[in-house]
């Protein structure tokens, strides 16, 4: 063999074992993986606190990278906050009476079906008709969880804040009266009462205005009725049509039956539904 061809023959050689030993390390790697992996896999089978605490440093690391990314904060627990849930979620009856209120009141059916699942849960403990809390919410507020009267009465159910401090003492406080579901809640409390002292339906709804002592409560009572009939009716499985109300937020029975010529009575009379209020 001449020298050239003994150059070529160890070069091949050489080669050669190099591409052997590459596969072996290769199939030895793989195989590695492939331990590794099984372990890690049936370590986190075995300790699922493990798993979790990897998922929410994998979760944190793209959410930062997505904020470095889009300069956008990502809050995926922004659902769990809403007020909201999904009508389709309903039994068939709370489900049309939140359709209807949401066409009559032009308010999203997602807030309005956790509004009506609640009144409904609350009027089974309370033995009050659910259709009554949610006529009531709807000729208060027009179920707008903001709303303020010129007297001070907030949220949905237009409840006297300053008044019934007591009653949101366990829910953290007055500013409680602004979630939804809390004000819902109170102002049941406060209907019962109502209803409680005066003996009657219509009686407790004066009451509620505070109108108890006044000539007239403005036409609040035939109102929250007259909706509680239309909602009984939807209940029911019956056609109402959902005529939206006249675009003003409800006020209270002092300010409604006050004369245009008296402008010193509707704060006389605000006044005096403060008292009445804060003495149930």
């Amino acid at each position: 063999m001449t020298a050239s061809g003994k150059i070529v023959s160890g070069v091949r050689t050489f080669v050669a074992d190099v591409t052997e030993g590459f596969l072996e390390i290769t199939h030895n790697s793989f195989a590695l993986i492939g331990l590794a992996v099984a372990f890690v896999v049936l370590t986190l089978a075995a300790r699922p606190d493990l798993r979790q605490a990897g998922e929410e440093h994998l979760m944190d690391w793209l959410q930062s990278r997505q904020v470095a990314l889009l300069d956008i904060p990502v809050a995926l627990d922004a659902s769990e906050r809403a007020t909201a849930s999904n009508p389709k979620d309903l039994p068939k009856e709370q489900a049309a009476v939140a359709f209807w209120l949401s066409k009559k009141y032009r308010v999203a059916p997602e807030p309005l079906s956790l509004l009506v699942g609640e009144a409904y849960e609350i009027g089974s403990k309370t033995k009050l008709d659910p259709t009554l809390i949610l006529a009531v919410m709807a000729i208060e507020s027009r179920f707008n969880p903001f709303a303020q009267s010129a007297v001070g009465a907030q949220g949905l159910m237009q409840v006297m804040t300053r008044v019934h401090t007591d009653k949101y003492e366990n829910v953290g406080g007055h500013l409680a009266a602004f979630d939804p579901v809390t004000n819902l809640r109170v102002g049941v409390q406060v209907l019962q009462e109502c209803i409680r002292r005066a003996g009657s339906l219509e009686g407790g709804l004066r009451y509620y205005v505070g109108a108890a002592n006044l000539e007239t409560d403005g036409g609040y009572a035939a109102k929250v009725l007259a909706e509680h009939f239309r909602l009984r009716q939807v209940a029911s499985g019956r056609s109402v049509r959902a005529a939206p109300p006249a675009p003003t937020l409800a006020t209270k029975a002092a300010d409604a039956a006050a004369p245009a010529a008296a402008p010193a009575a509707p704060v006389a009379a605000a006044t005096e539904k403060v008292a009445l209020l804060s003495d149930l």
